[in-house]
């Protein structure tokens, strides 16, 4: 985690965002295709929203906009989406997510006008953290299916995975922060 008023040198800087990229793409590429949407457009549209967020915050926030996988279920119960191949009623999915989007919008403006404690009484730490271990542990079963079924992938897989932990868990300050990258260098 970089604080927003941290400036690391640019060896860090290289390395923490070569890290980001690996990590990001694919959070950016699963999600779409999880829904049966192109990944080439979520790509263009996080790096779109990405480039606009820093401008608004002024940098202050190091942030990058992804794809949001809390549509995923949504998206697919109101399709009908069989998992494979384009989504055939991507016009439907794109219209609600198109009105959460103004739903997201507006309650900025309402944040903006009377502050996030409200937001903070209504979903303290423990909400929002069950909210992501929920979205996390549903997406379990993908990884899962990704490391193969034996062999050297899963072995691979598994070794990356202890070496990430151990690497948050015991690695000093700057091991901690470069974990995914270092483990997918040694795996």
């Amino acid at each position: 985690m970089i604080a927003p008023d941290e400036h690391p040198g640019v060896g860090q800087t290289v390395l923490l965002g070569g890290q980001h990229v690996l990590a990001m793409t694919g959070s950016t590429v699963v999600g779409p295709l999880l829904m049966g949407f192109d990944p080439n457009v979520a790509i263009l549209c996080s790096g779109l929203g990405t480039i606009l967020f820093f401008f608004i915050t002024g940098g202050r926030i190091p942030s990058y906009l992804g794809s949001s996988f809390s549509f995923i279920a949504l998206v697919v119960a109101l399709t009908g989406y069989s998992g494979h191949g384009p989504n055939p009623d991507i016009a439907l999915a794109c219209g609600g997510i198109f009105v959460a989007g103004v739903v997201y919008a507006l309650i900025g403006v309402l944040v903006r006008m009377t502050g996030s404690g409200w937001i903070e009484r209504l979903m303290p730490p423990s909400v929002t953290g069950a909210i992501g271990a929920a979205i996390g542990l549903n997406l379990a079963p993908v990884a899962s299916r990704g490391l193969g079924h034996g062999g050297a992938g899963t072995a691979c897989g598994i070794f990356a995975l202890l070496c990430t932990a151990l690497l948050a868990v015991y690695g000093g300050p700057y091991l901690r922060r470069l974990s995914i990258l270092l483990s997918l260098i040694v795996s």
